[in-house]
């Protein structure tokens, strides 16, 4: 491996800038270099050093300003002039951010790498919304799945699979196909009375959760005029979804300099 430079795989968490982890603040604060995610909040950009290149490489649905490729061979150029590059990246960078092209593009070229974990859209949304992922007699298994493909259509998933499985179902960026994620989970024997979310912009000031069941949720998501980033829970333990984002948000404003007082 190079000693010339490294680059870190910083997860950012979904939205809010505080739940990023204190190892990945120190990453970003140490960074010459961060290449960043679209939704990444502002608050964390102003945590980077005044010197630090601030490079976007956001993606929007159906919107691809700067290719998979290009972005590798941005983070590896980078790299090799030395300092540490920060791959900075919404949620966990290791579900579905692309990670294993960057990860690639990286040793391949001899440069020394780390994965700085984040909190993911999945357990982010059902802390939201104030439900566990698991329960004991209910659900024992999640499972993650992508609800869109780089094509933004529903992928070709094991539909049959998923409709069977005893789980908490947690469906990634659904909102383009959730008519016929949730029409195809019903028609394939999941239960349409089963309680499900549609999680909006987690972590964000205005995040939103509209509660419904798995057979109306996709009705009833647009009634509410959700829009993307959204994230699909489906599963027995939804049903004591209570909501809190209000009261979350009333605590968050009554701290001050969370982020700024942080150590190094």
């Amino acid at each position: 491996m190079s000693g010339r430079g490294r680059v870190a795989f910083v997860g950012a968490g979904p939205g809010d800038p505080e739940l990023i982890t204190l190892k990945g603040l120190r990453r970003l604060r140490d960074a010459n270099v961060v290449v960043h995610d679209r939704l990444i909040p502002r608050a964390l950009l102003g945590e980077t050093s005044p010197g630090a290149e601030i490079i976007d490489v956001g993606k929007a649905p159906g919107r691809h300003c700067v290719t998979q490729r290009e972005i590798s061979g941005l983070i590896v150029d980078r790299a090799r002039r030395g300092g540490l590059t920060v791959r900075l990246k919404g949620g966990d960078p290791s579900i579905f951010a692309r990670l294993g092209e960057e990860i690639a593009a990286v040793r391949a070229a001899g440069i020394a790498f780390e994965i700085v974990p984040g909190v993911t859209a999945a357990t982010a949304a059902a802390a939201c919304a104030g439900i566990s992922l698991t329960r004991r007699g209910s659900a024992s298994m999640v499972v993650l799945a992508t609800g869109t493909d780089h094509t933004g259509q529903a992928p070709g998933l094991d539909w049959d699979l998923l409709a069977r499985a005893g789980a908490t179902l947690v469906l990634y960026m659904p909102r383009r196909s959730l008519d016929s994620i949730t029409g195809t989970l019903v028609a394939l024997g999941r239960d349409p009375r089963e309680p499900a979310i549609i999680a909006e912009r987690i972590g964000a000031v205005d995040e939103r959760v509209v509660a419904g069941h798995l057979g109306d949720i996709a009705a009833t998501a647009s009634d509410a005029g959700v829009a993307a980033p959204t994230v699909l829970i489906t599963g027995p333990t939804v049903e004591a979804a209570s909501v809190p984002s209000r009261l979350r948000r009333a605590l968050a404003a009554a701290e001050v300099g969370t982020l700024a007082g942080v150590e190094r």
